[in-house]
């Protein structure tokens, strides 16, 4: 395992497919509430929700990765990653635990389910299946980064 490999995992779900974060990268796990929205962004930014008294943008996985909505009912959480104002949130159906990687992860394919390697960095092996670890620096790119910026500038 390199230094840039996670030694630990935030692992969640999203429908019934199981994703990973580095444990470094995960500030802090919220309960979901309705963000409030913000004009001219992409479909997938929920909107912002504030939290420790800064405006944070709220990612939707699901609408990012092109997946169905969530069915009613799911409890459904954010994930703070990264930090000060290059942090987001990112909304999952469930946080499950934090795990040990244990091993080297798998390169990430060109293609796996539908996510472009872009999105991660690689595939880890368990005994319950396959958690996709998302590289979670690459879910936004850098124009979109900015375009957060700016539009939060005003709200």
């Amino acid at each position: 395992m390199s230094d840039a490999d996670p030694r630990q995992v935030v692992v969640f779900a999203l429908g019934e497919d199981l994703f990973a974060a580095d444990v470094r990268l995960v500030e802090r796990v919220l309960r979901h509430r309705a963000p409030v929205p913000v004009p001219q962004l992409p479909p997938w930014v929920a909107g912002v929700v504030e939290h420790a008294g800064r405006s944070l943008p709220v990612v939707d996985l699901r609408q990012r990765f092109e997946l169905p909505a969530a069915p009613p009912g799911v409890e459904r959480r954010v994930l703070v990653a990264g930090s000060g104002a290059e942090a987001v949130g990112l909304v999952v159906d469930r946080v499950l635990e934090v795990a040990p990687v244990g091993g080297a992860l798998d390169p990430a394919p060109a293609l796996f389910r539908g996510l472009a390697r872009e999105y991660l960095h690689g595939i880890l092996r368990r005994d319950d299946g396959l958690v996709i670890v998302l590289d979670l620096a690459r879910l936004l790119t850098a124009t979109e980064r900015i375009a957060l910026q700016q539009a939060l500038v005003d709200v």
